[in-house]
This record gives structure tokens, sequence and C-alpha cells, in this order.
């Protein structure tokens, strides 16, 4: 406790007091509490705890594999609120701490829980949830009751994580509602996005409703065997979800590896790669393309220059115009990408977009000449936002155009080099909601201009020449006076 805040120690030992005081109805002399569906339900929560420990096929089940709230609901559905409250104790007690103090969060997760089983257990009975007839008849009447329980159940949580939050780390309080609303999202369960402070309720709601399938089969004549048959699909559902989350975080470090050995390679191109496939995603989203396939355009936005790590790191940091020679080794960057990432089948169809974005609608880009339709639509997407971050972004050798000028620059350009369709929608998003990229700049070069100005002005035409970006203007074929925005 010590090394907390007072204001957290403060918020801590206020849970423990509340927490005290919820369940200390159940355990006065004489209290109709049904000890032992109390102690079935919290030896439950405590094994949905453990399964979350628990090695599997050697590896921790990771967050949200074990169905711990749908047990605490349906406890609050069952019990009087004092004994569900008491419920939940022990698999809070559980809860893993990753980060010191262990045994403080731990309390911290007891009381908390307790807390908000107790007020949704009042909840419920005040909207006669209690009353309800038990066994199957019990759905019709007790659906909103279960609904409103599970819903002041996940806003206890929020507002007490909230609030220890605030008091710990000392955020404002909208942060702090923002993080706690992120803490208490069973992932495993739905992704639903918040709002800065928005509690995920959808989740919970899912959960109240497993709890009330529980609480409906316990009152059946099959009894308590029957309600623990509901974990069963659900407990399967979060682990097949949470292999899902283990593949892709595997995919996204693959991804952010890629990326960071292309920056440490091309310092002339760091950041460049997820403005990128924030652009791409943006014209993608334009054009109404699927959520699945946004994530896809996102991904070949940002590794569409991977092939350069098969480029010699000389001629990407060659101050000076490239020979005829060094151009072409340099246009081989989309070949060696792709041939670097076929083997990574969760990119798909982002790997015709890394071997294409450097063709051209008029058929003289590289490295195949493709024009028109022949180019996967994917790498018209990926070659409009590349020319368009090129041209808008500060280097150690030129400074960023203005972003209205590089529209024009690539509305000029369509047809030619660009798919018009793509400029058109890249040209609405902006309007719509401006351009404000991940990463603005490259914080650890010198400023623009800053002794640059002679490779600068070799590269880009001089400064009254068309807006060919230097990184780009390396791998583009031709000279300045071809006219092509931002690069290939």
């Amino acid at each position: 406790m010590r090394v907390l805040p007072p204001a957290a120690r403060a918020c801590v030992l206020g849970a423990v007091l509340a927490a005290a005081a919820c369940v200390a109805p159940a355990l006065r002399p004489g209290s109709a509490v049904p000890w032992p569906t109390v102690g079935l339900l919290a030896a439950l929560c405590l094994g949905c705890e453990a399964a979350r420990v628990l090695p599997l096929r050697g590896r921790g089940a990771p967050e949200g594999t074990g169905p711990f709230f749908p047990v605490v609901l349906a406890a609050v559905f069952l019990l009087p609120p004092a004994a569900a409250a008491l419920v939940a104790l022990p698999g809070g007690l559980a809860q893993p701490a990753p980060q010191r103090p262990v045994a403080v969060r731990r309390i911290w997760h007891a009381a908390q829980q307790a807390v908000a089983a107790w007020a949704a257990g009042r909840a419920y009975g005040l909207l006669g949830g209690h009353g309800a007839p038990a066994g199957a008849a019990a759905f019709p009447y007790a659906l909103l009751p279960a609904a409103v329980a599970a819903v002041v159940f996940c806003l206890v949580l929020t507002t007490l994580d909230t609030a220890v939050l605030a008091a710990a780390e000392g955020r404002p309080a909208t942060a702090a509602a923002t993080a706690a609303a992120d803490r208490r999202r069973p992932a495993a369960l739905l992704r639903v996005p918040s709002g800065a402070g928005a509690p995920a309720l959808a989740p919970y709601c899912l959960h109240g409703l497993v709890g009330l399938m529980m609480a409906v089969m316990w009152h059946s004549p099959y009894g308590p065997p029957a309600a623990l048959l509901v974990l069963l699909p659900m407990y399967i559902s979060c682990w097949v979800f949470a292999q899902y989350q283990r593949e892709h975080a595997a995919h996204q470090a693959t991804i952010r590896a890629l990326v960071q050995a292309v920056d440490i390679k091309d310092r002339y191109t760091r950041g460049h790669s997820e403005r990128v496939g924030q652009a791409s995603e943006m014209i993608a989203r334009e054009l109404g393309m699927a959520d699945d396939r946004l994530e896809v355009v996102r991904i070949a936005g940002i590794l569409h220059d991977v092939g350069k790590l098969g480029v010699p790191t000389r001629l990407l940091r060659k101050n000076g115009p490239l020979t005829p020679e060094e151009r072409r080794v340099v246009e081989l960057h989309p070949e060696y990408g792709h041939e670097m990432v076929r083997g990574i089948g969760f990119l798909g169809e982002a790997r015709s977009a890394i071997l294409h974005h450097h063709e051209r609608v008029d058929g003289s880009g590289y490295p195949y000449g493709l024009s028109g339709e022949q180019i996967p639509v994917l790498a018209r997407v990926v070659a409009v936002a590349d020319s368009f971050d090129a041209m808008t972004s500060t280097r150690s050798y030129s400074r960023a155009r203005p972003v209205e000028t590089a529209l024009a620059e690539l509305r000029r350009c369509a047809g030619s080099q660009f798919d018009p369709a793509m400029v058109r929608a890249l040209t609405s998003a902006v309007g719509r909601h401006g351009w404000h990229p991940v990463v603005t700049s490259d914080e650890d070069l010198p400023a623009a201009g800053a002794g640059a100005a002679g490779p600068a002005g070799a590269r880009d035409g001089g400064p009254d020449g068309p807006p060919v970006m230097p990184a780009q203007g390396r791998e583009a074929a031709g000279s300045p006076g071809r006219g092509k925005a931002g690069g290939p």
C-alpha cells in the first residue's frame, strides 16, 4: 500500500469498506442465505479464474478465456445481494495481477466486484427480478431486470476503475474513464468500440444473458449440473477468440518488425509507411470497401516499401541523383518486397499491392508496365496514398507541400499516373475528415532545408519543378519534366 499515492490508498480502502458493508448482512446469524448455492457458485468463480492462468498447450490462457462474470451475474439472479457479493470475492482475489503491488490489486479486484454484484443484485430486486417465476417461465419477466442488473454491474466496475486510475496515475477524469472502459471490456467476447469513457455495455449484456440462462437452468428439473453446461459453449467461444487474438497479435508483431527494419535501413522514409497505411485506409473507406478489406489495404500501405530491405543502403541514402543503373536497382524493390512476403499467408491481397504499387494507369510504370484495370485495385489505392504522403511530408531535404497543393497535383496526374477514382476518393476523404497523420515528421532528422539544399534541388528538379519528393524521386523513372506527382 505504501507504494500507492494517498488518494489511491483511500480509493482501495473505501472499496474494501464498501465491500465489507455489502457482504455483512449475509454473515449475520439467522440470515436466510442458501449456503450450498453460495459455496458452489463461489467455487465455480474460482475455477473460472484458475482456468485463465492454467497452462494451455504450454501457454497460459489469455485474458477473458475464463467465463467469470456470467457466474457472478447468475449469483445476482439467484441469491440476495449480500450473498451475490460473497460469491464474487474468491474469483476477484484469484484474478491475475501482472503489476505490483500484487496483493493490493487482488484485494481491489475482489472489493470492486463484490460492490458491483451487490449493486446489480439490488437493481435486479427493485425491478421485481427475484419475484419472477422460477425455471423457463422466468425469461419473459426477468429479461428487463437482468439487462438492467448487467448494466449496473458494468457501470459500477467502470466507475470504480475510473476513480482508482485517476487517483493512482493522476489522469484527468475523461482519460481515466476511457482507460477504465478499455480495461473492463471483455475483449475475448466482443470487440465493441467505446467513446470517451463509455463502458462496453454490450459484452456485459451478453454476460447477463448467459448468467440468466444459468439461473433458469439452476431452477430446472435438471438442477445445477444443467446450469454448468451453459458455460461450456461460452468457454469454447472465448478460447477460440483468444486464439484468434493471439494469432492477430503475432501478425501485428510481424508487420511491426518489417516496418522497423525498413525505417532503420532508410531514414528518409521513417514514418512514411504508417502514414501511407492511414491514407490507404481512408481511400478504401471512401470507396465503401468492407471492414476486413480495410485492414488488408492498411497493411498493404504499411508494407508497400518493405522491398527496400533488398536495396543497397548506399543507394537509399545517396546524396544527389541516381545513375540509370542505380535507378534500375532501386526499381527492383517491389519485386523484392513481393518475394519477401509471399510466404506470409495472412497478407492475402496485400501482396499484389506491394508488387504493383509503382505501376501507372497509362502503362509506363514498373515492374511490369501494367495499365488501367490490369493493376490490382489495392495497388492503385496505395499508389495514390504513397505519392500523397511523399508530397505532404517534411524530410531533411524538402519541405512538406500543403495538402491542397498535393491534392491538386494528384488530380493533375489522374488518368495518366493515377486511377481517377482513387484520387477522387482521397480528395473527398480529406475534405470530410482532414489529414491528421499519425506520424508527422522525422523528429531525429534535421529540419527541412538545413544543410540539404544541394541534394534536394538535385532530386526535386529545382524549387520551381514539379513536387517530386526525393525519397520517391529516387525510384521514379524519367526526368522531372514528365510531371510525376510525388514519385513514380
